[in-house]
């Protein structure tokens, strides 16, 4: 039986099937990165590579292949995990609100946990964290990558994080009533207004120009004023 003679290696028949063979071997080192971690553990690589690159470049500066790359993924596995890029967005403001919160909390019950202690704590995670706050006009390469609160492309981003935040809030602050006795205070009212209070507090405190001694002010001032807004003696509080 004849046989179909192999194209020597250098003959252009020969190239051209090694050129064919290209995308399939890329798309075959994709799918054995895919494979190389279990659903859970890809699915956090994406959303720590893309928390850490949308803070850095930005959102519209950082692409799905960037992503990948960094969580050493297969691009496909953030559709599959994800759907979207903009999707992929919210469940960063997710997590990001998850930090805040676990940040705030530690490991303190939440009816022992003095308000005015987590608002410092909250301070303190901003401070580390400051790239998903506002930029200083002076720094204007920096201003032009990372996500801001006032950018519609943000958007999604912080609307997911600002309810996990005002939803602990809340908790928080219910779970103070319950072990101090109800002091009608409406918490599904008051947490997102504290939350608006502390945003303008950060507004203020990441201002360009605003100097150390003008921080500790704006610092103080929000916990006492959130503190006096929920009820809580700052002078019962031996963190104060």
């Amino acid at each position: 039986m004849a046989t179909k003679a192999k194209a020597p290696l250098g003959s252009k028949s020969g190239a051209r099937s090694q050129q064919r063979s290209t995308p399939r071997a890329v798309k075959a080192d994709a799918e054995s990165r895919s494979r190389r971690y279990d659903p859970a553990e890809t699915r956090t690589r994406i959303l720590e590579a893309a928390y850490l690159l949308f803070g850095t470049r930005g959102y519209s500066n950082t692409g799905t292949a960037d992503i990948a790359g960094q969580a050493d993924v297969s691009e496909g596995s953030i559709f599959y995990h994800f759907g979207s890029k903009r999707a992929l967005l919210v469940e960063l403001g997710k997590l990001h609100g998850q930090k805040l919160v676990a940040a705030m909390q530690a490991h303190d019950p939440l009816d022992s946990l003095s308000f005015s202690v987590s608002l410092k704590r909250c301070f303190d995670f901003c401070e580390v964290n400051n790239v998903w706050e506002d930029v200083g006009q002076e720094n204007a390469c920096a201003k032009s990558k990372a996500i801001h609160k006032h950018s519609p492309e943000s958007e999604p981003f912080f609307h997911a994080a600002k309810e996990m935040v005002v939803g602990w809030t809340k908790a928080h602050l219910d779970a103070i009533a319950l072990r101090h006795g109800s002091r009608g205070l409406d918490t599904a009212v008051t947490a997102p207004l504290v939350f608006a209070a502390v945003g303008e507090a950060m507004r203020q405190y990441f201002a360009p120009g605003t100097s150390e001694e003008q921080k500790l002010r704006i610092r103080a001032e929000c916990v006492r004023f959130c503190a006096a807004a929920t009820g809580e003696s700052l002078a019962d509080d031996p963190a104060a």
